[in-house]
């Protein structure tokens, strides 16, 4: 069944005898919002899958041009989403009203921004070779490759981006964008807030002429498994714990037709802070980093989990320095009770650790989350401890201290693989670390030099993604232009007609986009 806005909108509000009732929660109170919603039945996700399936063939045939009015719809219609429902988010996740305004101003700049990748025309990824008839001892046919987008998409919305990372976050603007119909799982701690972004971007879909079913949105728990399943779902986009991801990505390879799930799920961010820095900056960078570790309530995915230095006097003082700025920390309210509650698990796990001392923070008790900083022993992550490869959701970090450079080396090592790295220090030691700087290059999806990893830009050379278990696929980014690129094929047209080919394939290049033709670049006809 559907809401009054149409197909495109399932397991919406409604009314069902024998239903099961769902509720959005006041993040802060517990206490049920006014707003009621419905367990989405197999049926539903069915209807859903089938809709968007009936969609793919006409939404991608659609020219990049008319896929980007929509996409600049849905931003439109995100920026006029007014006080009361920044209010609204406020209330479903205790995150603050500038904050939300900024996420909604994100959110609506990454429709826009990929509405400018699809004017550009790079992502079609256009390659011909020519026919070489009289070629010996064979010819060669006419072959032209473009990129088509893969099909149906099931997007899971994240906890900790009501909007960036959710119901029209990253996922759904880079799939809608290739070209595939996304179906929306709700994420059960901001339903409402889901709900009225689903409704914003239909009102798009609905404005532009968009196909019927080229985006749909379900509610309650097990659709998820429903959706990964179906047959018509084609690929996956997930943000969320690496227990998910992992078994979101079991789901989809154990299908008759695997297919492929993009899912950033776990990282703990290193920052690696050298020796010169400190003694020239070190209560500034103590500062600033408690502050990245704290910010958000510690709930980004890029929060600096770990904090690695050499043995020196400085990097001493750089601790209590740390452990005061830590201790100054306010506790804060977390984006639902299963944050904290998982929040408190991780705490307690540091806590009962032998290898483990606690340095700042308040005990943790009440609803808010108090921020915390412990010391490890290098062994841990010598030996491969699990508890050092675990993230902490939430304010708090873990301070490592390496007794040489050769120590150092065996320690990274030790680490998984992480979405980012940070590197903090002064130019020359920064230069006489460049081992140290291409070795993390081998582990993360992007290295910092003096910065913090908290604040991902959205923009074309953003990599947001890294090696398991930050991603399931290393090779994509959830954040940023190349985002594209994951919901995207290459299908190879060979002797057709010119008539019969696409826009981007044609020999007088109507789009005006740039073609690798016969091995050169060129925006030229041919």
């Amino acid at each position: 069944m559907s809401s009054p806005l149409g197909h495109n909108f399932i397991g919406g509000q409604r009314s069902a005898l024998g239903a099961i009732q769902l509720h959005s929660l006041d993040a802060t109170t517990g206490e049920a919002l006014p707003h009621a919603f419905f367990q989405a039945t197999e049926a539903e996700v069915d209807s859903a899958a089938k809709a968007a399936a009936a969609a793919y063939p006409l939404y991608r045939n659609l020219s990049a041009e008319r896929r980007a009015e929509f996409l600049d719809a849905i931003a439109d219609e995100l920026d006029a989403l007014g006080d009361d429902f920044v209010a609204l988010v406020c209330r479903e996740t205790a995150l603050p009203s500038g904050r939300i305004q900024g996420e909604r101003g994100r959110t609506s700049g990454q429709m826009r921004l990929f509405a400018k990748v699809l004017r550009r025309g790079d992502f079609y990824g256009a390659r011909i070779d020519r026919a070489l008839p009289e070629r010996v001892p064979l010819p060669r046919p006419d072959l032209r490759q473009y990129r088509i987008g893969v099909g149906p998409v099931a997007v899971f919305g994240a906890s900790n981006f009501p909007l960036a990372f959710s119901t029209a976050g990253g996922d759904t603007a880079s799939a809608l964008a290739g070209g595939c119909p996304v179906i929306v799982k709700a994420h059960s701690s901001h339903m409402a807030t889901a709900e009225r972004v689903a409704e914003a971007v239909i009102r798009a879909a609905e404005r532009t002429g968009m196909p019927q079913g080229v985006f749909s949105m379900v509610f309650g728990n097990g659709v998820g498994e429903w959706l990964v399943k179906h047959p018509l779902i084609q690929a996956v986009g997930f943000t969320g714990s690496l227990r998910g991801g992992n078994a979101l990505s079991k789901m989809a390879a154990e299908r008759p037709q695997p297919i492929p799930v993009f899912a950033e799920m776990s990282s703990i961010n290193p920052v690696f802070v050298l020796p010169d820095a400190l003694r020239s900056r070190g209560e500034r960078i103590a500062a600033e980093l408690s502050g990245s570790v704290t910010l958000g309530c510690g709930q980004f995915c890029t929060n600096p989990g770990l904090v690695i230095g050499l043995r020196s006097a400085e990097f001493s003082l750089f601790v209590e320095q740390l452990s005061a700025q830590m201790n100054d920390q306010h506790p804060q309210t977390m984006l639902n009770s299963g944050a904290l509650v998982s929040y408190g698990k991780g705490l307690e796990h540091l806590h009962g650790h032998a290898g483990v001392r606690h340095l700042a923070g308040q005990p943790q008790q009440g609803k808010q989350a108090q921020p915390q900083l412990f010391k490890a022993d290098i062994s841990l992550l010598l030996n491969g401890d699990e508890l050092l490869q675990e993230e902490v959701f939430g304010p708090t970090t873990i301070v490592i201290e390496a007794e040489d450079e050769t120590q150092l080396r065996a320690a990274l090592g030790g680490l998984r693989g992480q979405l980012t790295a940070t590197v903090i220090g002064e130019a020359d030691e920064l230069t006489a670390h460049g081992w140290l700087l291409d070795a993390l290059q081998e582990k993360v999806g992007r290295v910092l030099l003096n910065g913090y990893p908290t604040g991902v830009e959205v923009c074309d050379a953003m990599v947001h993604g890294g090696p398991y278990p930050a991603t399931s696929d290393s090779r994509g980014t959830s954040v940023g232009t190349l985002a594209i690129d994951r919901f995207l094929r290459p299908v190879c047209l060979q002797n057709y007609a010119d008539a019969l080919l696409p826009p981007a394939l044609q020999n007088a290049n109507p789009l005006g986009i740039r073609r690798l033709v016969d091995g050169e670049l060129t925006d030229r006809a041919i």
